[in-house]
């Protein structure tokens, strides 16, 4: 069973840059798929990036797409989130997950099974 460490969060001012990471631990890297969501206060969850196992595949919320970038570092069994150009509406707790059913997870956040503790990132204005 895989175990999620989110790490890299913090506080930024609006138009800055922040890189996300989520250490995984306790299973094959290469036979799980990987999201990023994000938890306002207040407001639902939602879906900012996922990864194939095999990081040739994407995708990416339309709230972020064109500003943030998911990779994977298959050395290191971590997967990265690298945030562009952030506004004041990034600012929320960011969740990364797994699951091993599928090669490319997708949107959904009941697919996944595993789940970190989040970190928080705060966007100033």
């Amino acid at each position: 069973q895989v175990q999620l460490v989110e790490s890299g969060g913090g506080l930024v001012q609006a138009g800055g840059s922040v890189r996300l990471s989520c250490a995984t631990s306790g299973g094959i890297f290469s036979t799980y798929s990987v999201g990023w969501f994000r938890q306002a206060p207040g407001k639902e969850r939602e879906f900012v990036a996922a990864i194939s196992r095999s990081g040739l595949t994407t995708g990416y919320g339309n709230s972020v797409k064109g500003r943030f970038t998911i990779s994977r570092d298959s050395a290191k069994n971590t997967v990265l989130l690298q945030m562009n150009s952030l506004k004041p509406e990034d600012t929320a707790a960011y969740y990364c997950a797994a699951r091993s059913d599928a090669y490319y997870g997708g949107s959904s956040d009941s697919e996944y099974r595993f789940w970190g503790q989040g970190t928080q990132v705060t966007v100033s204005s």
